[in-house]
Parts: C-alpha cells; structure tokens; sequence
C-alpha cells in the first residue's frame, strides 16, 4: 500500500529502525503516540516484518543481552521482556538462548550477595536458611542446576 498515510508512517517507523532495535509491539505504540491510524500500523508492522527489518526474537536477545549485568534474575528479566510486548514462549526462548551455564551462574552468584546483604542481620538455622535460599532461587527462575553447583560449591 503507498497511500500517503501509509508512506508517512513507514517513514517514521524506519527512522525508528534506524536509532535502535525495535520489537513489533513497542514500535507500533511509538507510531500511535505519532498519531498514525491503528490499520496503517499494522500493515507497516506486517511489511517491515516480512523485510526482517522487524523481529521480535532478535530484539528479544539484544534486550537480554544488554540488561544481564543489570538484573536480579532470569525472572525478573523474562517479566521485563514480556512487559515490551514480546511473546511469553519467544521471551523464554530468546532468554535460554542468552542464559549460558556461566552467565546464569554469574547472575545467581549477585543475586545472593544482594541477598545476604539485605539479611545480614538475621542469623537462622542454617538448613533452613538453605532451603529457604533454594526456594528463593528456583522462583526467581534459575534452573536446579546452578543452584546445585552453587549450594554444593566448597
């Protein structure tokens, strides 16, 4: 379609392309912010996608990728992502993509040290602090396996 409406909002839209990465739904709030009509949005959505000009999964892990030094865990950064617009399964995909055995380690390593921190003063029976602590990492999203290797470090 190349009515002016539609080749004005593509304008806008590839201007937006151009400054960064954008996924499909936060582009199409920016472009109704602009004050674009919802059909002319969702075909340029359309076209730009077809282009690969638009994709959701490679937002998706730029977006991880920039935030994992960041963040408190898998969790929180999945409900970040979601929170964009990008599909829960493509969000959880992208993320296990990223989330590396080491990475994943090196994030749940920060979370308890932030952890400890806020619980310095409290002092319980160690067992339960572990399972308590186990419980707490496997909500937060981090897979039985790092928190094993973490718990079973020496």
């Amino acid at each position: 379609m190349d009515t002016p409406e539609y080749l004005k909002a593509e304008k806008t839209a590839l201007n937006l392309i151009a400054r960064a990465e954008q996924c499909s739904a936060g582009l199409a709030r920016k472009l109704e912010k602009r004050k674009h009509d919802s059909s002319v949005i969702n075909e340029v959505i359309s076209s730009l996608t077809g282009k690969k000009l638009i994709d959701d999964s490679r937002y998706a892990r730029f977006w991880l990728q920039s935030r994992l030094r960041f963040t408190r865990s898998p969790r929180q950064l999945l409900s970040s992502l979601c929170a964009k617009g990008i599909d829960r399964d493509e969000a959880a995909s992208a993320l296990s993509s990223v989330l590396d055995e080491e990475t994943e380690f090196a994030l749940l390593e920060r979370f308890v040290k932030k952890y400890e921190r806020k619980s310095a003063g409290k002092r319980d029976n160690t067992e339960d602090v572990t399972r308590s602590l186990k419980f707490l990492l496997r909500n937060e999203g981090f897979s039985m396996e790092a928190v094993q290797r973490f718990l079973n470090r020496d």
